[in-house]
């Protein structure tokens, strides 16, 4: 199985204001400490941990949201962990991401067509109206959506046009970060089912943030545990749920609400 994304001694620190003498520098917190692994292509990896894990900071560095201060960010091959944004600009097409709130992600002042369609025309992809109607009716919403705002949206409905969003570019790599912590429990079910399908039927490689470890287990091939900045399990999500090898893994899979989710759970919605 060949790796899309190759991290090697991924370093990342933020300064920290709170404790800025009043002169010079303010003291540096690293965020993430020097780890390296693999992100297999074409597979669903979960990347968990506790809050300040730097779970999110990791997936932002993925996407290049975030410059890392040291190490390598490979992308099939690239180093791409240092680039300037003139040579991140053709990239950006396939480096996509779902964000955890989607009213915040998408602009009020325009119609969900209009959101969908300028990303795609700033990347030569299409964008008229037609174009951004497809990515809605892959993502299950219907044509008379497009003309709608986002405040006319349900918050899983937001959501799946967030998903469209990213798809319509047909990128190779999507970061979704936290995108159904704020749904209710149906909806959460719809939005995964669906990006579990779309995955399988687009061959997306998808880094999928979440606390939640059931759901890690039912949607993902992989997952990395970060604890601090480290990671402390990473491989197979059947090997790692059945023999974990941190306390932290073990933590966090103690609280799990459910004990056994039904397979048929994503089927259903």
């Amino acid at each position: 199985m060949s790796a899309l994304f190759s991290v090697r001694d991924l370093r990342l620190s933020f300064p920290d204001r709170a404790h800025k003498p009043l002169f010079g520098p303010a003291p540096r917190n690293e965020v993430l400490k020097g780890f390296s692994l693999d992100i297999p292509e074409g597979r669903i990896t979960g990347i968990v941990g506790e809050s300040g894990s730097g779970k999110s900071t990791f997936g932002r560095v993925l996407v290049r949201l975030l410059e890392p201060d040291s190490g390598q960010v490979l992308f099939d091959g690239q180093e791409i962990g240092h680039l300037d944004e003139a040579a991140l600009r053709p990239l950006r097409r396939d480096l996509q991401m779902i964000f955890q709130d989607p009213m915040s992600s998408l602009n009020p002042r325009h119609r969900v067509w209009r959101i969908i369609s300028q990303p795609m025309k700033r990347y030569g992809r299409g964008g008229t109206k037609a174009d951004a109607i497809a990515a809605l009716e892959k993502v299950g919403l219907p044509p008379t959506f497009a003309e709608r705002y986002p405040h006319e949206l349900s918050g899983g409905q937001r959501q799946r046009v967030g998903i469209a969003r990213a798809i319509a570019l047909e990128p190779r790599f999507i970061l979704a970060d936290e995108i159904v912590s704020g749904l209710d429990v149906s909806s959460q079910a719809q939005v995964l089912s669906l990006l579990k399908t779309l995955a399988r039927d687009m061959g997306l490689t998808v880094a999928f943030i979440s606390h939640d470890l059931s759901v890690i287990r039912h949607l993902c091939d992989h997952v990395i545990v970060l604890n601090h900045g480290e990671i402390v399990d990473h491989g197979p999500v059947v090997e790692v749920f059945e023999a974990p090898k941190s306390e932290i893994t073990k933590t966090l899979l103690s609280a799990i609400p459910l004990p056994e989710l039904d397979d048929d759970w994503f089927d259903e919605a």
